[in-house]
């Protein structure tokens, strides 16, 4: 006691250990995977950047190794999203896309395959393979050009007006068949966004990217069309709805979409009273895909929101997955999407909202947009920009310095150690500004920290007799990087993200 009084008076700070509690008898959600998706830099990074490049970034994205100190050297993605193009690449500056990184190509033109094209993206995804990353996925901004009612793959900008020619749905299903079949995909996801309208952003008549609106209905019928087509062809690819726009639309009846049809989709789809009811396709996974975007600050909004999705998808007994996020907006004045950010603070803020769709929402997967971006935006993983240059340009189009950034590492501290089939299981610990949640296999315990404040100290429970323990911090100075933990007390060093392995 005198010898604490003297550390006081002499003003040494002393850090009294938070009691971490774990207890693997309560379960919750069974995790399923940690993604990114190729759009849009891999078309030109995957087919022009030097291989020294592309192996660097496959291995930042892909790889589950680890360095002869015990460093991952990589974030271990178990699934990995690929944007199956529309063709407005084909048709140039006549897409009404004025940036060239935003349009994608099309296997299918004048109605005969090629199967080169998409080169970069197809370099990417066989990379992601070679590394085993567990799953793939494949997804549709539009339909191809040749199938859309305008000839373009940009709606007309009225809302829930699909672009589609429905008298080719039948072709559009066969597309659908050919490409999952040529690649193996394990999933498709044929509709994107279907909340915004996906038209025109100036008079020009020029739009931003592939899109299209899309109603519950409209939906329901082609997913219907699309299952038939499946089953005739015995097709093992599974098909996930509907990547919503915010996930207000998943949950909520009475929007500022209800009068087009496109919320309350969680019903919509898999309350069996519905006319829309697709659950019981042999081809649609139980579950419903949302983007976490507008809907993450501030901190009680980002809560609520998921806690009142969980609830809808617990009534209806499916599964969630957080299928797409950046930083979007100004987010109530916490972060802004606007300048590129390699640090901890962009970092730190994402860690949040993936803890609040974990635990909250009962998420079982989380992807990230941009793996790899040309932006000053805060929408990449991984960022390539020539002597400085930053932009969708050809100053990047064909080689650029890699980048790995602080957001890349921390969201590994999930994916690297949250493994498919894990279950999330009850975590306790008392400590202010701390984020805790826990996962467990067979022999292995994952406990993820979320520290946003200052230095703390965690005292760890006894699981086994036999255990080993090791640690993995992002921090302003480190990446995902190793320590052993001989004790049982943790170190969380301040603004950091820490996963803590226990394996018996």
């Amino acid at each position: 006691m005198k010898q604490l009084f003297f550390l006081l008076i002499l003003g040494f700070h002393v850090s009294i250990a938070q009691k971490l509690s774990i207890d693997p008898s309560v379960t919750y959600q069974t995790m399923h995977s940690f993604g990114a998706s190729d759009c849009w830099s891999m078309q030109m990074v995957g087919r022009y950047y030097p291989i020294e490049k592309r192996n660097r970034i496959a291995e930042l994205l892909f790889s589950k190794e680890f360095d002869t100190a015990g460093n991952p050297k990589g974030i271990g993605l178990s699934m990995w999203r690929f944007n199956i193009g529309a063709g407005s690449t084909e048709q140039g500056m006549g897409s009404k896309i004025t940036n060239e990184w935003r349009r994608a190509e099309c296997f299918l033109e004048n109605g005969k395959y090629d199967w080169t094209k998409q080169q970069g993206q197809q370099w990417f995804l066989e990379a992601a393979k070679r590394h085993g990353v567990d799953f793939t996925l494949g997804f549709l901004n539009s339909a191809p050009v040749s199938m859309t009612k305008n000839g373009l793959s940009i709606g007309s900008g009225t809302l829930g007006e699909w672009n589609f020619d429905k008298s080719k749905m039948n072709d559009f299903a066969d597309f659908l068949a050919q490409v999952s079949t040529r690649f193996n995909f394990d999933y498709l996801s044929p509709f994107n966004e279907p909340q915004w309208d996906w038209g025109p952003k100036s008079k020009s008549g020029f739009g931003s990217q592939e899109g299209t609106p899309i109603n519950n209905e409209d939906i329901a019928w082609a997913t219907r069309k699309i299952d038939e087509t499946f089953g005739q062809k015995k097709l093992k690819t599974r098909i996930v709805l509907t990547e919503a726009a915010q996930i207000d639309y998943l949950y909520k009846s009475k929007t500022n979409r209800s009068e087009v049809h496109q919320d309350n989709q969680i019903e919509a789809f898999f309350d069996k009273s519905s006319p829309n009811y697709v659950g019981n396709l042999k081809s649609v996974e139980s579950l419903m895909c949302g983007h976490s975007y507008f809907t993450t600050s501030p901190t009680a909004e980002l809560i609520k929101k998921r806690q009142d999705l969980g609830e809808k998808i617990k009534q209806q007994n499916i599964s969630y997955w957080q299928s797409e996020y950046c930083i979007l907006g100004d987010n109530a004045g916490e972060i802004k999407g606007n300048g590129v950010d390699l640090g901890m603070k962009t970092a730190l803020y994402v860690a949040k909202v993936i803890h609040a769709d974990l635990m909250h929402a009962h998420a079982s997967a989380w992807h990230w947009w941009l793996s790899v971006s040309a932006n000053d935006f805060k929408d990449g993983l991984i960022y390539v920009f020539n002597n400085g240059a930053k932009g969708e340009n050809d100053k990047n189009k064909f080689d650029g310095e890699v980048l790995d950034s602080k957001l890349l590492w921390a969201l590994g501290n999930y994916s690297r150690f949250i493994r498919p089939n894990m279950k999330r299981i009850k975590v306790d610990m008392a400590a202010e500004n701390v984020l805790v949640s826990g996962y467990t296999s067979k022999n292995q315990v994952v406990v993820v920290f979320v520290n946003n404040s200052g230095s703390q100290r965690v005292e760890l429970p006894k699981m086994r007799r036999k255990q080993k323990i090791d640690a993995y911090v992002t921090s302003q100075t480190e990446n995902l990087t190793h320590r052993k933990v001989n004790k049982n007390i943790l170190e969380l060093p301040a603004e950091s993200v820490v996963t803590l392995v226990i394996t018996y």
